[in-house]
This record gives C-alpha cells, sequence and structure tokens, in this order.
C-alpha cells in the first residue's frame, strides 16, 4: 500500500490489542455496547416506572404469553434461560407471585419466606446444571443497581472463572 491512510501505523499493525480489526477489539465493542445496554434498559426503567402490580414480562413469562426455556418450575418459582447470558450458564429465577417484591430493597418481613426459597432453588438449579466448580447469584436492585425488570429476580451465573470485583 502506497499511503500511510491506506494501512495502520507500525504501532498499530504490530499490536493486535490496537488494530481495528483484532478479535479483541470486535468483542471489546460488542461487550461495551451489551453492558451499555442493559445500563439504558435499567435506567430507562427508572425513569418511568410502572405501578408495582402492573404486570412485567416475567408475570407474561409465568403466565405462558411469552415463551421462555424454562428449566425449573414448582408452584412459588420459576427459572429459565436469560435471552443474554453474561455467562456460559445464566438462568434468572423469579418468584411466580410477585406480591409487591418488585425489587429486595422492597422486601418485607413477609417476603423471608420467597427469599429463602429463591436461594435455595438458586442451589437446585446450579447443581441441575453441572455448576459444581462454583457460580455467582446476583440481584440488581434500583437504577444504580441496574435493575431493568421491577419484579424481584435472582441470576444464577456460571460455566465460567468469574472476577472480582464485579461491576
Amino acid at each position: 500500500m502506497s499511503s500511510a491512510s491506506e494501512s495502520p501505523d507500525k504501532a498499530t499493525a504490530n499490536n493486535p490489542l490496537k488494530h481495528p480489526n483484532s478479535r479483541i477489539t470486535v468483542l471489546t465493542s460488542h461487550f461495551t455496547a451489551t453492558m451499555s445496554s442493559e445500563k439504558d434498559a435499567a435506567l430507562a426503567a427508572a425513569a418511568a416506572p410502572p405501578p408495582a402490580d402492573a404486570p412485567t414480562i416475567f408475570d407474561k413469562i409465568i403466565n405462558k404469553e411469552i415463551p421462555a426455556k424454562v428449566v425449573y418450575e414448582d408452584d412459588k418459582v420459576l427459572a429459565f434461560r436469560d435471552i443474554a447470558p453474561q455467562a456460559p450458564t445464566h438462568i434468572l429465577l423469579i418468584p411466580k407471585i410477585k406480591d409487591g417484591l418488585t425489587g429486595l430493597s422492597k422486601a418485607e418481613e413477609r417476603h423471608c419466606e420467597i427469599l429463602g426459597q429463591l436461594l435455595y432453588t438458586a442451589k437446585l438449579v446450579a447443581k441441575q446444571e453441572g455448576l459444581e466448580d462454583g457460580f455467582r447469584v446476583v440481584i440488581n436492585d434500583g437504577p444504580d443497581g441496574c435493575q431493568s425488570v421491577y419484579h424481584l429476580h435472582i441470576h444464577l451465573l456460571g460455566g465460567r472463572q468469574m472476577n472480582w470485583p464485579p461491576g
């Protein structure tokens, strides 16, 4: 190539992290876009919060109005695969009856049983999914916690080494 504008400079050409077509650059830009859209969704949800009793996408999944890849279900808890997984195994666990529990910060003493049931179910599902080397549970709460659906839910993540700090 005869012109400098037609090829990357020598430093960029010799550094795969800086090359615009490198796999790492492409993956990083996708990861950043995904994180940004999750943050944007959480901020949008917080900007116009629906009433606590308004149906959410999770209510529609519980009522079978929207399909989901269910991995566990009993009379209190529904667990299904996340549509935008952040790990090889990424499952959401939700209470089937919201009972005003839009987020963990809204929990009252009457919610202790379902909160415990959700965590115990996360353990059962982790075992079912073969996550014997470990897993992470996450509850996003409120706008700063990046909560985008105001129906309490637990993220079960596994199948890879997790990093610390998480956020």
